[in-house]
């Protein structure tokens, strides 16, 4: 898939992700009435940055069209934010990729960033909840518990690992039913 197309699949479904968002977020109380969520103590950028798999998902309505093999990359820049690249695959079989930049919006821990598809729109809530101390796996929500990434290093998570992950989702007060595994070639 050539660049443009890429960038034109992230504006439009970011754009139309960011719609549906404000939907939900008008149509569901707010984080308010939820405990307040915690993140990961401490995340180093320059061990977190790389490729990591997406394991399981809360669905998200920019994500409908990804059917398999979906993937970010995170790349430290000079300044501190972070290049994000995710990648998918359709059930079509077509790569779809979508670029943003993220920054920290909590320098003490590294944990709570913001990350904007486009430069129009806001950005939205990156939070990094749990990791593994040796960056073998990583949960990302934000603190309305709408949205939810399970991330490995790996295709695959053993059910040993995802199991605990689940326990401490619950934990924070998410709903580990919601999720949904993503397939992994290789996984």
């Amino acid at each position: 898939m050539n660049a443009s197309r890429g960038l034109t699949w992230a504006g439009a479904g970011v754009g139309a992700g960011l719609a549906a968002a404000l939907v939900y977020r008008l149509a569901r109380p707010g984080a308010e009435s939820l405990p307040a969520l915690e993140t990961a103590a401490h995340v180093d950028l320059e061990r977190y940055q790389g490729r990591w798999f997406e394991i399981a998902r809360y669905p998200a309505p920019w994500q409908r069209c990804c059917a398999k093999n979906t993937t970010a990359e995170y790349a430290l820049r000079r300044d501190g934010s972070v290049v994000v690249e995710n990648r998918c695959t359709t059930a079509a079989g077509r790569v779809i990729v979508a670029r943003a930049v993220a920054t920290v919006a909590d320098a003490a821990t590294n944990a709570k960033l913001k990350v904007k598809f486009n430069p129009f729109l806001p950005a939205g809530d990156y939070w990094i909840i749990d990791r593994d101390a040796e960056y073998r796996y990583a949960v990302v929500g934000e603190p309305r518990r709408r949205f939810l990434w399970v991330l490995s290093r790996t295709p695959s998570l053993d059910d040993a690992t995802f199991a605990h992950i689940r326990a401490r989702l619950t934990e924070r007060s998410y709903d580990p039913q919601r999720l949904e595994r993503t397939p992994q070639d290789g996984g």
